[in-house]
């Protein structure tokens, strides 16, 4: 079934898009040891502008934000210079590209950092089988507790890494605040024990949040700025009893704020917490009337349903996208699908092999 709802134009900020396709932000680990952005990446980016909205890779704000190997980095002038390779790729075909601005907080190793704690609102290590790192797979440790006054020099961060990527071209950013990264620690109460301002209720939980945003729109207008949020995630040991009451506060927050859009993970396939009911796109347009992005297990037809009954206003596609960069394509012919790449090929930095050579409908035997 063609999906003709998810194919028509939408408006988001001061922003026209042709579809309400978007790309979702896709770790794939190509950029390196230097965290630069490079030439086959821009391929990847070009090949998949036709997305009405392209969200770039989960991009780290501070050397002391990294949890991951050899994914990109936006805190220097040279990653700058070294995303307008990306910018520009997407640009040259049309295409709208956002960046999102991710630190990863306790979800890291000291391996990353000399020997040096990752930093964390409380010192609470995840649950779970352990970290790959750069000496190899180790057991989670419990991270460094932020103290008050270093906090205002991290949203900062935040702030130096938009500018880094307005000059980069990008046409605005995503606040990573989803997924159990340091936002997401901050906003939950398992992972945010603090006595401070930034601890305790739910209206100090989303201080950090609400303080980056006032940073970052500094640098871009507020119609401009994006937020992910993961209400229902489970990933790097997240889930809060009062989960449902702190994603609403937010959402309520962000619309006032009058952010760009919302793009939530609604969907269950990273796992859900159990906790209650699973927070739905309709239920949060009750707090969040702006621009609402779903995602997380979409195929065409429960996108273009989410659009039909006003629950989202786009839909954004992550695995689907890694094996079929003309999806947009696909989705308007009624075309089959390449199959699923595989975990192998998710991360590995291995060249253009499971990241920039699949076929498209014009070289897709049968199609």
């Amino acid at each position: 079934m063609r999906p003709s709802n998810l194919l028509t134009s939408v408006t988001i900020g001061d922003l026209s898009l042709p579809n309400r396709i978007a790309l979702a932000p896709l770790t794939r680990s190509r950029a390196g040891t230097a965290r630069l952005p490079n030439q086959i990446m821009a391929e990847y980016y070009g090949q998949r502008a036709s997305a009405g909205l392209s969200i770039a890779e989960a991009t780290v704000v501070t050397p002391d934000g990294v949890g991951f190997a050899d994914t990109p980095g936006i805190y220097s002038q040279e990653m700058s210079d070294a995303w307008r390779l990306s910018v520009d790729a997407v640009h040259h075909r049309g295409g709208t590209f956002f960046l999102q601005l991710w630190h990863c907080g306790r979800a890291s190793h000291s391996a990353f950092f000399n020997g040096r704690l990752p930093v964390a609102p409380s010192a609470i290590a995840i649950q779970g089988d352990g970290i790959h790192t750069p000496l190899g797979k180790q057991p989670y440790e419990a991270p460094r507790a932020l103290q008050t006054e270093e906090i205002p020099l991290i949203v900062d961060q935040y702030r130096r890494a938009a500018q880094f990527a307005k000059a980069a071209g990008f046409d605005g950013v995503e606040i990573h605040a989803a997924n159990g990264y340091l936002i997401d620690q901050f906003l939950q109460s398992k992972t945010n024990l603090r006595t401070d301002m930034y601890g305790g209720s739910i209206e100090n939980r989303y201080r950090f949040l609400r303080e980056t945003v006032e940073a970052v729109a500094t640098v871009y207008p507020l119609h401009r700025i994006g937020v992910r949020l993961s209400p229902n995630g489970v990933f790097n040991d997240m889930g809060s009893d009062d989960f449902r009451e702190q994603f609403h506060h937010a959402a309520a927050q962000l619309a006032q704020a009058g952010i760009c859009y919302l793009h939530v993970i609604d969907g269950l396939a990273f796992g859900f917490h159990q906790l209650g009911d699973p927070v739905t796109l309709r239920e949060t347009r009750q707090f969040f009337r702006g621009t609402l992005i779903g995602n997380c297990g979409y195929t065409a037809e429960t996108a273009d349903a989410a659009i039909a009954c006003g629950d989202a206003d786009l839909i954004a596609f992550g695995r689907p996208f890694i094996s079929n960069p003309d999806l947009v394509q696909r989705f308007d012919r009624d075309a089959v699908l390449n199959p699923d790449a595989g975990m192998d090929v998710w991360y590995a930095p291995i060249g253009a092999r499971g990241y920039t050579d699949f076929p498209m409908l014009s070289s897709s035997p049968g199609q």
